[in-house]
């Protein structure tokens, strides 16, 4: 089986490199009897998904380069957060490429226990995304009980009997916009309304 490796170092991790991970995963890589295809290496933070050589990774797993991605632990990976790392997994597993944590044992798709590990991380997956509502619900239910009022700003007849006649005058949106203060969409907006009775 042919093998990419990716590590990664924070640009806040002063002064470390990815030797260390990588001297331990080109080993990790012979002892299984993999070929290296190979070494993507990132140095930046993994919060984020548009690392350079991350998404080369990814580019090269659709192309089929290699069959399995070893890394040295999740959070070296990526530490997007539960559901989006779960995403870059399940790509890798789309792609038909296999992956291998170092550190971490039970994170491995090559085994017998790949549906089962999936399945695992889709559940708690699952639950962050089931917090992350319930968190979103929590902060508008907040927002309300302070008197906010949620949703787009309705449509004010008072400002609707003015854009009207001003453009009965044939004004155009932007004099009428520049007249009332107001953007040209928001005057397009009322010209677009029928003034209620």
């Amino acid at each position: 089986m042919k093998a990419a490796i990716y590590a990664r170092v924070s640009t806040r991790d002063k002064g470390q490199d990815n030797e260390n991970q990588l001297r331990e995963l080109r080993a990790f890589a012979e002892r299984l009897g993999y070929t290296i295809y190979k070494e993507y290496l990132d140095t930046e933070s993994g919060g984020k998904a548009d690392r350079p050589q991350f998404k080369h990774l990814f580019q090269d797993a659709h192309q089929r380069h290699f069959d399995v991605v070893l890394f040295w632990a999740l959070d070296r990976f990526s530490r997007e957060g539960v559901v989006e790392t779960l995403n870059h997994l399940q790509k890798l597993s789309f792609a038909g490429v296999q992956f291998k944590s170092f550190t971490e044992q039970y994170l491995d798709s090559t085994g017998m226990f790949k549906d089962a590990i999936i399945s695992i991380l889709a559940t708690i997956a699952k639950q962050e995304r089931v917090r992350l509502g319930e968190r979103t619900k929590a902060g508008l239910a907040k927002t309300v009980a302070k008197g906010t009022v949620l949703g787009r700003p309705g449509i004010n007849d008072e400002l609707l009997s003015k854009v009207h006649c001003l453009k009965a005058t044939g004004a155009s949106n932007r004099a009428i916009a520049a007249s009332l203060n107001l953007s040209p969409s928001t005057i397009a907006k009322y010209t677009a309304c029928t003034i209620r009775n």
